[in-house]
């Protein structure tokens, strides 16, 4: 009897984009693969935390009910190394679903973070599950660093946003990526500017009072050059937009020296950094995208 291989899942970074991760696990469970490894990078750290758990049903009830309004009332500003604190929402899950130590998860699992002093990659694979994940979650300029071990940690993204290499070097012989950074820049953002489903508009980008004032330096400017074609983004824009440009360009490189035996790529290029309100969006293409890839999936799993 042929030896079944050690199957890999690797998770990138995307912020809101990571809802998608759902919807890719659920289609790749219903074709019979079952991942021995998961790994995940941000989000990604996030929802492979709840996989790996075996608690992403409460995950996806949880995700898919949330409303711009909550999203916002999480949102602990700081002005301390990032926008978001971070604590809110973190002590929320801690309060609402298990919290266990990574050894004893039943599916090996592990996260990606950066060393802020060094640019080094972590890999976190001990301790609370979700100490690790919010270190890897740590955006720059967005939420606040997390000291961890002596060490000021920012989020993985930087360094490694789909962590194919942590698969491979943790026994996976075959590895599928879910790769959020594709869609984000150029002309596949255009997709995204047809006619968009009814849904709860949020403001752009940043929070509470910051985005008001924000918006309302925007409309000055805008209305103050009418005759410009292309308006001036917001600071934070053009700040989550650069930092989606670093993403990209490290997860293409990283891809191309460790490349995934499935890379599936969700398209969502309307999807702003902080849309977490929209996974009944996101799941779907997650769906869609192991769609894309099914011959592949069912020549290489068969």
């Amino acid at each position: 009897m042929r030896r079944r291989p050690k199957i890999g899942l690797a998770l990138g970074s995307g912020s809101a984009r990571g809802w998608a991760h759902i919807g890719a696990i659920r289609a790749l469970e219903e074709r019979g693969v079952r991942p021995d490894i998961v790994c995940g990078t941000s989000i990604g750290a996030l929802v492979g935390a709840f996989y790996a758990s075996g608690d992403l049903d409460n995950l996806e009830q949880w995700v898919t009910s949330l409303t711009w309004t909550t999203v916002v009332r999480l949102m602990d500003l700081t002005w301390r190394g990032g926008f978001i604190r971070g604590a809110r929402v973190f002590d929320l899950f801690r309060r609402n679903f298990e919290e266990r130590e990574i050894q004893a998860l039943p599916v090996t699992y592990g996260a990606v973070a950066t060393e802020l002093a060094s640019g080094r990659e972590l890999w976190l694979r001990e301790g609370k599950i979700f100490d690790a994940v919010r270190a890897s979650c740590s955006m720059p300029g967005v939420f606040t660093p997390v000291v961890r071990e002596g060490t000021v940690v920012v989020d993985g993204g930087l360094v490694n946003p789909v962590p194919v290499s942590m698969c491979r070097a943790l026994g996976a012989e075959l590895v599928i990526a879910v790769d959020l950074s594709w869609a984000k820049l150029g002309p596949y953002r255009e997709l995204g500017r047809g006619e968009a489903p009814e849904r709860e508009v949020a403001p752009r980008e940043l929070p509470g009072w910051v985005g008001k004032l924000a918006g309302s330096w925007v409309r000055r400017q805008s209305e103050a050059k009418a005759e410009e074609l292309v308006s001036i983004p917001s600071i934070f824009e053009v700040f989550t937009t650069a930092l989606d440009i670093v993403e990209m360009k490290v997860a293409r490189s990283r891809l191309a020296g460790d490349p995934a035996d499935v890379l599936i790529t969700p398209l969502l290029p309307d999807f702003a950094t902080m849309d977490f309100h929209r996974a009944k969006e996101a799941i779907p293409e997650g769906r869609a995208a192991v769609e894309r890839m099914a011959p592949l999936i069912e020549q290489v799993f068969r």
